[in-house]
């Protein structure tokens, strides 16, 4: 009789694998990229999808990198892996993979974008940080983040928790991780901000967008008074609501940004392509 396991697995689906596979960084001693150490490199070959779902699961539990159950291999091999697939720039490009797709498919909604911050806990983190005003003080990040009209994910930047909404908002929009059609007449882009943003109206034209910066209690009102009104603002709360049931993204433990940052783009990756297939089991 099988033990029964203690743990819910995370698997990637073979639709998701197949369409991201190309784009696994090869080595020299494996151009196939159908593993992370190829035979005669000294150690036990494992497959960069079992790698990529020790990954996945890492994200999505919140849990250490060396606690990782053994059915995804050694903890030590898939977090060596991460920090490679990291240099290589994977987790951003299967993001902006799943946006053009999804381009194709569905259509981005670039007409109603809104943004926001989001600070998180991170007692551990050396870079990207800074003491959070709304928990006495302590080590936190906020992650800027910019969503289209569904609240796929569009741009995401790291900064300390001390740091001002508006000082991100520049950084964010310029850090779009897919091509930016131009706003014209015809097809106009608006950004919802909320009141944290107040006197940011001229560097929200600057990059082409109408601003409609408007408090919570304004929409509330709005909608009481108008039927018809539709707030629009709160899908990039949505999105912020996503990303902390990622518990990897929940409370950062990562000292160094780039590894946090490379976690939230893989989320972001999961958040887009799970609009038009299935991702996870």
């Amino acid at each position: 009789m099988s033990e029964k396991k203690s743990y819910q697995s995370w698997t990637i689906s073979d639709e998701f694998w197949e369409r991201i596979q190309e784009d696994i960084p090869k080595t020299e001693r494996d151009p196939k990229k159908n593993y992370v150490h190829a035979p005669g490199q000294g150690r036990k070959p494992m497959p960069a999808r079992k790698a990529l779902e020790g990954i996945f699961y890492v994200l999505r539990t919140g849990c250490q990198w060396k606690a990782l159950p053994r059915e995804y291999g050694s903890g030590s091999t898939v977090h060596r892996t991460f920090q490679k697939w990291l240099a290589a720039g994977f987790f951003e490009k299967i993001w902006a993979k799943g946006l053009e797709q999804y381009d194709e498919l569905e259509g981005i909604g670039w007409e109603w974008q809104s943004l926001d911050g989001c600070m998180v806990k991170a007692p551990l983190a050396l870079e990207s940080v800074g003491k959070n005003p709304t928990d006495r003080g302590k080590n936190g990040t906020k992650r800027s983040v910019l969503v289209d009209e569904k609240g796929l994910p569009l741009a995401v930047v790291l900064s300390g928790a001390n740091t001002h909404d508006v000082k991100l908002l520049e950084e964010t929009l310029d850090h779009i991780v897919v091509l930016h059609p131009e706003s014209d007449e015809e097809h106009p882009q608006n950004l919802y901000l909320d009141a944290g943003y107040t006197g940011s109206a001229e560097k929200v034209q600057k990059h082409g967008y109408t601003p409609h910066i408007r408090p919570r209690g304004e929409e509330k009102k709005e909608l009481k008074q108008n039927p018809e009104f539709r707030a629009r603002r709160w899908v990039v709360e949505v999105t912020h609501s996503f990303f902390n049931r990622f518990r990897k993204l929940l409370v950062r433990y990562e000292k160094k940004a780039a590894n946090y940052l490379a976690l939230i783009h893989f989320a972001c990756a999961v958040i887009v392509w799970r609009k038009f297939i299935h991702v996870y089991r």
